[in-house]
């Protein structure tokens, strides 16, 4: 790396309050470097240092996505963000703009000095704006995670001065930018609490003060059992029955006569055969997500046990959509997906429900794949072989009539909802009870590989040469080859001949945390 200060450059002229300002920040650095600060010397130095090159607060980012809850995976990604803009900006901007010098280190004891002292130019400090930029960018997307950074941003920021390569002007100027990179960064993509979900259609729900009348069936092999546990805290009066996957089913119709309130908690296959036992016995269904992807519970609102637990308490609840699809000779043939192997498996092949989403061709046949192989080698390279052998395939996975006209399809992708990230691989609904199928189809023909990376790629276009993406109310197909794979909810069954998807409009009732605004 090359110096940035110009030592050729001519000084600028006299400026009363310029020169005054500037006098006053090297008193200030002068009076840190001459105070005594004994607990402080054996930390800022090393903190300074493992703020090099982002290093700490990758660290930290790690260290919040190993908590497994989407908030901390969410506040971890824009901190992350804010801190690259942040640094983007420093580098290419700000100090290239104001060439100035680093502090003289004759006031500072030897002891602070960092070993190898930087090269660039002092004004802003680019510490200082990535330790703000992260916390801030942390802050907005999860409040509490932004408490627990923030004195470390701080003490980053600190240690600027206290090792003396820096004066206090460019630590705020530094800090000043970092804090306005979290908020474009929040401007060019809403937190979640911006994202306000629609008012409407709130539902009448029985409050339930210390959980008494809810009884919530726990899937054993989502890795539930903290998060029962959590909850009968909250909710001391509430009944958990824990129990195998093969016994979810069971257990749900045990439970639904003499319960007040349905709950479950575990993944998305789980989480469908909870509503599915619900909108028969007329009965509002509480999720917990306790699986891996948790896409309804997620998208409800509902992501852990404070918010189930402030909406049972509350008699917070709404009326979402169902889908439901229908086929003549459908037959399930027990395949899990996702999460499959946790959750419960159906017995009634020709008709059937999905919160989320159902697909065909492509995704249902790499599901089904993958399963062969993960006993033998792991999920992941199960799924990386899975990907090569069934896109290397001659053959097109399903055969189809959509609209009237007979043709080939990669991939036909159903959702419960309008999913708001435009292209093939979906994102979140802002919506339950829009009264839409979102509907995207990756067209067939050479190279599907190629195909379903254009389709990914597509932005917001509802239409490519390779795909199409339309929202209907209702969704028929005809002339569909036996044996081909339909995937919902984690599930995975055969369907042929005609299949129909349609909408039951706001049919399932279900706790969910009201906005106060």
């Amino acid at each position: 790396m090359t110096p940035d200060v110009d030592l050729t450059a001519p000084k600028p002229g006299r400026h009363g309050v310029r020169d005054a300002l500037l006098a006053l920040d090297c008193r200030l650095f002068e009076f840190a470097a001459e105070r005594n600060w004994p607990l402080a010397e054996p930390v800022l130095p090393r903190l300074s240092r493992s703020a090099n090159h982002g290093v700490l607060w990758f660290a930290a980012a790690a260290a919040m996505t190993a908590s497994r809850t989407p908030r901390a995976r969410r506040a971890a990604a824009r901190g992350l963000a804010s801190l690259t803009l942040a640094s983007l900006t420093i580098n290419t901007l700000g100090k290239r703009s104001v060439r100035r010098p680093r502090p003289v280190l004759d006031p500072v004891p030897l002891v602070r000095q960092l070993k190898r002292q930087p090269i660039t130019t002092s004004f802003p400090s680019g510490h200082s704006a990535s330790a703000a930029a992260f916390a801030a960018g942390v802050a907005l997307e999860s409040p509490a995670w932004g408490a627990a950074v923030a004195p470390v941003a701080w003490s980053v920021a600190l240690s600027r001065v206290y090792t003396g390569v820096h004066f206090p002007s460019d630590v705020l100027a530094g800090a000043a930018l970092g804090v306005g990179a979290a908020f474009a960064v929040r401007g060019l993509v809403p937190t979640r609490a911006q994202i306000v979900p629609p008012a409407r259609p709130r539902a009448a729900v029985p409050a339930l003060p210390d959980g008494e009348g809810l009884i919530v069936v726990a899937n054993g092999a989502a890795g539930s059992v903290e998060r029962v546990r959590a909850l009968q805290d909250a909710l001391p009066g509430c009944e958990v029955v824990e129990c195998e996957p093969s016994d979810v089913r069971a257990e749900l119709e045990k439970a639904a006569p003499r319960a007040r309130v349905l709950g479950v908690c575990g993944g998305d296959g789980t989480v469908n055969a909870a509503a599915e036992v619900a909108l028969r016995y007329d009965l509002p269904l509480a999720v917990l997500p306790g699986g891996t992807l948790n896409h309804f519970a997620y998208d409800l609102g509902v992501e852990d046990v404070r918010d189930l637990a402030g909406a049972v308490r509350g008699g917070e609840g709404v009326r979402v959509d169902v889908g439901r699809f229908t086929c003549d000779g459908a037959r399930s043939d027990g395949t899990r997906a996702d999460e499959g192997r946790g959750d419960s498996a159906r017995a009634d092949g020709t008709q059937g429900i999905f919160l989320n989403t159902c697909s065909f061709g492509v995704y249902p046949e790499l599901v089904q794949e993958r399963d062969r192989w993960s006993s033998r080698i792991g999920g992941w390279p199960a799924g990386v072989l899975a990907a090569l052998r069934v896109l290397r395939a001659d053959r097109h996975p399903l055969e189809a009539e959509f609209r009237g006209r007979a043709r080939p399809l990669w991939l036909l992708f159903v959702g419960n909802g309008t999913y708001h990230r435009v292209g093939l691989t979906p994102g979140r609904r802002h919506d339950l009870a829009d009264g839409q199928l979102d509907v995207r189809v990756v067209h067939g023909g050479r190279r599907p590989a190629v195909r379903l990376l254009a389709a990914a790629l597509a932005g917001p276009l509802t239409r490519s040469p390779v795909h199409a993406a339309v929202q209907v109310g209702r969704l028929h197909l005809a002339g569909v080859a036996p044996g081909s794979l339909l995937a919902y909810d984690g599930e995975v069954t055969e369907v042929a001949g005609e299949v129909t998807l349609e909408k039951l409009p706001e049919a399932l009732t279900v706790y969910r945390p009201i906005p106060k605004n």
